[in-house]
């Protein structure tokens, strides 16, 4: 590879790594910018005239930490409960059903497992540019996910994960297809200009494509530390949450990372320990009063702990006969570092509109 090619991979690389961390702040652009570079990635490798070797695998790892970090940007950003709670059933039964379809192989797990979720979130960030999600409650917002499920996430998982067809390859073997699928978006098209459109309601605001400003009770971080040390609990349902999605996504990497050979029990048991040690000092801290004002700064630090600790973990096993794939654990230290201090900072967010709502009902 060329120092050309080198360039390029990096960029594409980096990009995907990158740009995700910008859907908290602007949900909309980031996972719209994502789920592009998802979509190309592969053909720009290729008018290099590079296929990276086991990409696939690099490809799926990185759809799953995209769609991870759009799931926690809506503890965030989403002011509408019903909404965030719809997006979690649907990002964690995707998660579930990937980590069935790699540990099984059957595919028919992708499209019974379908990614919701994704064309969800979207659609609930399209309407919020212009207007309140409020408005509207469960009813609307489980429709909406019904009929993102049946009538586009079906057709399209059953298109590539069953019947295994390319679109271009279709369009090329059969022009008339090219030309069905246009004549289809047109009159979709023209049906929402002329029939939907006009029955929206008035906006509530000009285009906004920034998340919504926090709530003044935990717009800082001292303020969520004080939240997190008079409501969190070491054993609750927000430490299964977090280390179920850690565990599962790490789970999920360990199996389709070139190189990785780890049993999946061991991995998930391994995150959870990590998880529930990181939620302890996370407590100790806040209960105390410490906390770090910058988002990166909690991360750097809880990256720098995680990692004297699985150093510490490689010597107890050097001195005992066993091997720590370093390389390997300390990707992963990373990537639970990342999602746990985004998970902790957030989700006291979206339990203090929990606990309002409910002092309000």
């Amino acid at each position: 590879m060329h120092g050309g090619v080198l360039a390029v991979f990096i960029v594409v690389v980096a990009a995907r790594l990158l740009v995700p961390l910008t859907i908290p702040r602007w949900p909309l652009p980031g996972i719209v910018a994502s789920l592009v570079l998802d979509a190309v990635d592969h053909s720009v490798f290729q008018a290099f005239g590079y296929d990276p070797p086991e990409y696939q695998s690099y490809d799926k790892a990185m759809d799953v930490y995209y769609l991870a970090v759009a799931y926690l940007a809506t503890l965030r950003n989403w002011r509408t409960l019903p909404a965030v709670e719809i997006g979690r059933f649907l990002y964690f039964y995707r998660l579930v059903g990937v980590v069935a379809f790699e540990l099984a192989q059957v595919r028919a797990l992708l499209l019974v497992f379908a990614n919701t979720f994704e064309y969800f979130f979207i659609a609930y960030e399209v309407v919020r540019t212009r207007w309140d999600p409020q408005r509207s409650g469960w009813r609307t917002w489980l429709w909406v996910a019904a009929v993102i499920w049946i009538g586009v996430k079906l057709p399209q998982e059953w298109w590539i994960h069953i019947a295994q067809l390319d679109f271009t390859d279709a369009v090329t073997d059969h022009p008339w297809f090219g030309a069905l699928v246009l004549a289809a978006l047109a009159a979709a098209t023209l049906v929402g200009w002329l029939l939907v459109w006009p029955r929206t309601p008035p906006a509530d605001w000009s285009l906004r494509l920034s998340a919504d400003r926090l709530p003044e009770q935990v717009d800082s971080a001292a303020e969520v530390a004080a939240w997190t040390a008079t409501s969190g609990r070491l054993l609750s349902w927000v430490t299964a949450e977090k280390v179920l999605l850690v565990g599962l996504l790490c789970v999920l990497f360990a199996q389709v990372l070139p190189g990785v050979d780890a049993d999946p029990t061991a991995v998930f048991v391994g995150v959870a320990v990590f998880v529930a040690v990181n939620a302890a000092i996370t407590l100790a801290a806040h209960r105390r009063a410490r906390s770090l004002e910058s988002l990166a700064a909690t991360f750097l630090v809880r990256t720098a702990a995680n990692v004297v600790l699985v150093v510490a973990e490689g010597q107890v096993l050097g001195h005992i006969g066993g091997h720590l794939p370093y390389a390997h654990t300390l990707f992963f230290v990373v990537l639970l570092s990342m999602l746990t201090t985004m998970h902790e900072r957030w989700h006291p967010v979206y339990d203090w509109r929990r606990t309002q709502r409910q002092a309000g009902s």
